[in-house]
């Protein structure tokens, strides 16, 4: 008895790998665009890290002293 080198079910398999592997591919390559384009516009990013931060404290000026 001869034994097949690929089977039906091999080749289903395949395709379904192949499949799955591009959609990875994808969702990979979108990551990645999204954190080029993200790192480009150069906004500021600053992370959550429970310190002050003197940029983000509002004003403490009024409106009226501001305009003098």
């Amino acid at each position: 008895m001869a034994i097949r080198a690929t089977h039906e079910l091999h080749r289903r398999r395949f395709s379904r790998n192949l499949g799955l592997g591009l959609t990875l591919a994808a969702f990979v390559a979108l990551v990645f665009a999204l954190t080029v384009v993200k790192i480009r516009r150069g906004e500021p990013m600053q992370a959550f890290d429970h310190v002050v931060r003197p940029e983000m404290v509002p004003s403490q000026t009024t409106p009226r002293e501001a305009g003098q």
